[in-house]
């Protein structure tokens, strides 16, 4: 069962979870930030398969709150039951039951009802994995001390930007931010893009919510990932957030991935 975590999730000791050919060294965590009362992000990092996820609620009412946990949790069960099923078809299932069921929790509510999600599925070999992502929540990846960003924000701003309709710190652009294209809890129902990447040793993955993107720029994410322990990353990242004026929640997911130790015997 999930619970509702209203404050701080500390970063913890990183876990090892080996998938295949490789094992994925994992650490995450969660702080409130100075703005908000409550924590209105969700993650999941789970004990047993290669799922780890982040959600971000929009908002700061009963309907953020319900969109976050209701999407988390319909995508992990979708994924544990269809296990070890890992592609477009079963993940475009996860999302749309995603969708239904945030849509349905929002029918009694006077308020949006709706969050971002990214995830990171690794499949069962170890050769690959799958980023689900709806809405600006991010996933980058560090590779040979490249950092780059994998996925697509989903709001009027990226368009914006991309197209020169605006510069990137004009008003325009920071209003442009909360207007999300996409995002779970969306009257048409998205899809989520999904896209495959390769599990390479020596890469390091952060799925992360924009309270960490919007704080802290290209060079100091690349900085702070280049860390070999991915907790330690994560409790430097998240403590740099605060630094930068801890103005959102802030949610990080740090994935180391090595080659896998061979079993005795």
């Amino acid at each position: 069962m999930f619970r509702r975590r209203s404050l701080d999730r500390p970063v913890e000791a990183a876990r090892r979870l080996t998938v295949g050919r490789v094992t994925l060294e994992i650490a995450a965590g969660s702080v409130v930030g100075h703005r908000y009362p409550e924590n209105f992000d969700v993650l999941h990092v789970d004990p047993e398969l290669p799922i780890a996820a982040v959600a971000d609620g929009m908002g700061a009412g009963e309907g953020s709150r319900v969109a976050g946990r209701t999407a988390m949790e319909t995508l992990v069960e979708q994924l544990r039951e269809g296990w070890p099923g890992v592609g477009p078809r079963e993940l475009r299932a996860a999302t749309a039951a995603a969708q239904t069921r945030v849509r349905q929790a929002g029918a009694g509510l006077a308020e949006l009802t709706g969050c971002t999600m990214t995830a990171l599925v690794a499949e069962p070999d170890g050769e690959q994995a799958w980023i689900v992502q709806l809405g600006d929540s991010r996933a980058y990846r560090l590779h040979g001390g490249l950092l780059e960003l994998l996925t697509v924000d989903h709001t009027m701003a990226w368009l914006g930007l991309l197209h020169g309709w605006w510069p990137a710190t004009s008003p325009e652009a920071a209003r442009a931010r909360y207007q999300l294209l996409r995002y779970v809890g969306h009257r048409d129902r998205p899809d989520a893009d999904l896209l495959a990447v390769p599990l390479r040793p020596g890469d390091t993955w952060l799925l992360c919510t924009d309270g960490v993107s919007d704080q802290l720029d290209y060079h100091r994410l690349r900085d702070l990932l280049a860390d070999r322990d991915p907790a330690r990353a994560a409790r430097a990242l998240l403590a740099a957030t605060l630094a930068a004026g801890g103005d959102d929640n802030a949610t990080a997911v740090i994935v180391r991935v090595h080659p896998a130790i061979p079993t005795p015997g």
